[in-house]
């Protein structure tokens, strides 16, 4: 069974905490700080491999955590980085936080919500969560007016949160139609795959794969689960199965000419058309720009008189933009010419692309993409990343690729630039209750975090940078007054405002 689906969480390291050490030697009286900083936190990084093939192994596990920062110790000497988390996942796997923004920074979206990465190229990686900070040592510390600071930072949390991972089939030729419309046979007659071929709907669950071979090409044949109607809004398996159509770039329509057989009688032709038509569209509006051949399967059904109208009358229906060939996987009949159909379709791609010209637009572009990019991307959007999301996080062409795409005659991938958000890096000040202020802000809550809240030195120093960073005028604003108490992520302490900054 095709395993292309999976949820896991991941948690990178949290960095290690600063040192608070004095150097002591013979004869060195009064030898100052000398604690070390702590490491960084690893990080989560997905990697592209090509000799996966589902996403199995994710179902034995969920959790995942990369090592954490070493602390720092006296002598100077820093704690050592934390280990990077390497998770494998095969070509078409798309990975994506928690969708609702509400969810970030909670224990159900974590620090992941509202990301996205797609991964496709062997080699291709995506930093998923970064690790947290290390703490600086009390050696950071000292200035001219504070010589023996005897307080250090800790270390910061590495991002987490929970991860939904979806494999969509990277094939050249997808395979759909209505339940035992014959796509499986078809698959069968064109590639050396065996599924399996029952007379009773839904006998394939899952996708399966197979390869045309030619003298000089191999085109990957995906043959997508039956759909239904309602299939676009979920109904039977239909997310499932629809999301495997997306990154082909061809579809063949198998369409069963003698339906009456195999779903009883007053089954149309033309509505079963329709029918897959209007949920492919409605499932994405590219997969209705893609190339098509329209397949008349079970065509020894019919006499053959009345199949060479039906072809007539399909050819004159879709146009002339879409073959019509009939086919017979019983007899062999029309194999040939659907495999030598869908060769010249791919050919001429290929030409198109030495020319400089190669289906990048529009319809029948590689991955079903919107136009003007490259496989798999958003519309607008640098190789390898998600339309639209946070961080910038889909990852470009790793080294190297590029330069073997080039030995090879192919398009190379464009780099990209990683923007990473910064909304909610400020803060606000409001008044809980009378003598009580509450300052929310992740970047202060942040940096309270970092201090033992019991160190008086540590304290000073936090006052410091509030007053600096300009929270102390915002509470005067808002009627602070010493000796008030100020709440900041839960933490409840009195200010001095008169503390040096």
């Amino acid at each position: 069974m095709l395993h292309d689906h999976a949820r896991i969480h991941v948690q990178a390291g949290a960095g290690g905490d600063g040192c608070t050490s004095f150097r002591r030697e013979a004869h060195v009286p009064r030898g100052g700080p000398d604690g070390g900083d702590g490491g960084r936190g690893g990080d989560v990084v997905f990697v592209c491999d090509e000799s996966l093939r589902d996403l199995q192994s994710f179902k034995r596990k969920a959790h995942y955590r990369a090592g954490r920062g070493g602390h720092g110790e006296g002598a100077l000497r820093h704690g050592a980085d934390g280990a990077t988390l390497t998770i494998r996942v095969p070509p078409g796997t798309e990975v994506t936080g928690p969708e609702t923004p509400s969810l970030a920074h909670t224990s159900e979206g974590g620090d992941l919500a509202g990301r996205r990465w797609d991964l496709l190229e062997d080699g291709q990686q995506a930093t998923v969560a970064r690790g947290g900070g290390g703490g600086r040592g009390n050696k950071r510390f000292a200035t001219a007016t504070r010589q023996a600071p005897r307080f250090a930072e800790r270390g910061v949390p590495g991002e987490e949160g929970w991860l939904e991972l979806r494999l969509k089939l990277l094939a050249d030729v997808g395979l759909v139609g209505l339940p035992n419309a014959g796509k499986s046979s078809l698959l069968g007659r064109l590639t050396r795959a065996a599924p399996k071929v029952a007379d009773y709907p839904f006998t394939t669950l899952s996708p399966v794969l197979g390869v045309l071979e030619a003298d000089e090409r191999q085109l990957v044949v995906a043959d997508i689960p039956g759909l239904i109607e309602g299939a676009s809004e979920g109904a039977g398996l239909g997310h499932d199965f629809l999301a495997h159509v997306e990154r082909t770039r061809l579809l063949v329509h198998v369409l069963d000419v003698a339906p009456e057989l195999s779903m009883g009688e007053g089954a149309d032709v033309a509505a079963n058309h329709a029918t897959i038509e209007r949920e492919l569209a409605a499932h994405d509006p590219r997969l209705a720009r893609l190339p098509r051949v329209l397949v008349l399967a079970k065509a020894d059904l019919l006499a053959e008189e009345r199949l060479e109208e039906l072809v007539a009358e399909w050819q004159r229906r879709v146009g002339g933009d879409v073959p019509v060939i009939a086919t017979s996987s019983a007899t062999g009949r029309g194999i040939e010419a659907l495999k030598n159909e869908l060769l010249r379709h791919f050919a001429r791609l290929a030409a198109e692309d030495v020319d400089g010209a190669v289906g990048w637009e529009g319809a029948g572009t590689p991955g079903g993409v919107g136009a003007g990019t490259p496989a798999g991307v958003g519309a607008g959007t640098p190789a390898g990343v998600g339309a639209g999301t946070p961080g910038g996080v889909g990852a470009g062409t790793p080294a190297g690729l590029g330069a073997a795409a080039r030995a090879h005659g192919e398009r190379e991938l464009a780099e990209h630039m990683v923007f990473r958000p910064t909304a909610g890096a400020g803060y606000h000040v409001e008044q809980v209750a009378p003598g009580t202020f509450a300052v929310r802000g992740r970047g202060i809550e942040r940096l309270l975090a970092r201090f033992d809240i019991d160190n008086e030195d540590a304290m000073a120093y936090v006052e410091g940078r509030l007053k600096r960073i300009g929270v102390l005028a915002a509470l005067e604003a808002k009627g602070f007054q010493p000796g008030d108490e100020i709440e900041i992520a839960g933490t409840t302490f009195e200010l001095d405002p008169s503390a040096p900054a």
